[in-house]
């Protein structure tokens, strides 16, 4: 009988996911450039909203050897290839400072605390929310359209949560589409501050296709537009070496205001 999923090697072969096959959503560069958002060294609490099979999360956890990583899917089928990932003997070395929780990021209040998402406790929330518009690429397969549809309202309430769960002075990490920009500084609201947006460009001369933002919870600072990144070099397939040792998992992308976008002293 052919398997429902593949098992795909990340950070040359330094952790595997179990992914589904022939639908559901598949992890690739977008979740290694998120994980890359986050860094620093030592003991990191971080959570990643919407985790799907884990791939952000592991990546962080494969980079960051002191980092404890709380994956959060509500969908209980991706949070079981989640699962069946840390079961992998590759993922020995890095399934004890991994854990899954099947909770929808939305909840509010005491349902979000009754279902495991706690106040205050993580240094680093990062997120790759559905970002296709509803009405855009159709798809019937139901897993697949959940994990990319985004919903009205969607990123004040993902931001919002990552407000709640994390430390004063913690970096929220995102991916999205360029065209979410205003949104998403809306949904950061006084929560964060020292916005920083760096536009992804597949080529020299192309639009971007993707933005990379953090922010830092109670920061003042003001936002910051940084410098492009550029994919590929040239007419080439080929990924600049930066952004190749970004995917790879031998680099970080660190905020450029680490110092003076941390959170006000009390």
């Amino acid at each position: 009988m052919t398997p429902h999923f593949t098992i795909d090697a990340f950070h040359r072969g330094r952790f595997h996911l179990v992914q589904p096959k022939g639908g559901g959503h598949r992890s690739g560069m977008d979740a290694m450039l998120l994980a890359a958002l986050v860094a620093g060294e030592g003991p990191l609490s971080v959570a990643d909203l919407g985790a799907g099979a884990g791939a952000a999360g592991l990546a962080v956890a494969s980079r960051i050897e002191g980092a404890r990583v709380l994956l959060v899917e509500r969908s209980p089928a991706m949070a079981g290839y989640a699962r069946k990932s840390l079961a992998l003997p590759e993922n020995r070395h890095l399934a004890d400072r991994v854990s899954i929780l099947e909770a929808d990021v939305a909840l509010t209040g005491r349902a979000r605390l009754a279902a495991g998402l706690e106040d205050e406790v993580h240094d680093h929330v990062i997120m790759n929310p559905p970002f296709n518009d509803a009405s855009d690429r159709r798809t019937p397969d139901a897993l697949k359209a959940e994990a990319h549809a985004k919903e009205d309202g969607l990123f004040e309430r993902w931001i919002r949560t990552a407000g709640a769960i994390m430390k004063p002075g913690g970096q929220l990490s995102l991916i999205a589409r360029p065209e979410s920009i205003a949104e998403i500084v809306d949904a950061c609201g006084r929560r964060f501050g020292g916005i920083e947006i760096t536009a992804l460009h597949p080529r020299p001369g192309e639009s971007a296709v993707r933005i990379l933002v953090t922010a830092v919870k109670g920061s003042r600072a003001r936002l910051l537009l940084r410098a492009p990144l550029v994919m590929h070099e040239d007419d080439s397939h080929r990924f600049s070496a930066f952004v190749d040792d970004l995917n790879n998992g031998r680099a970080a992308y660190p905020r450029q205001g680490a110092v003076r976008g941390k959170a006000p002293a009390p």
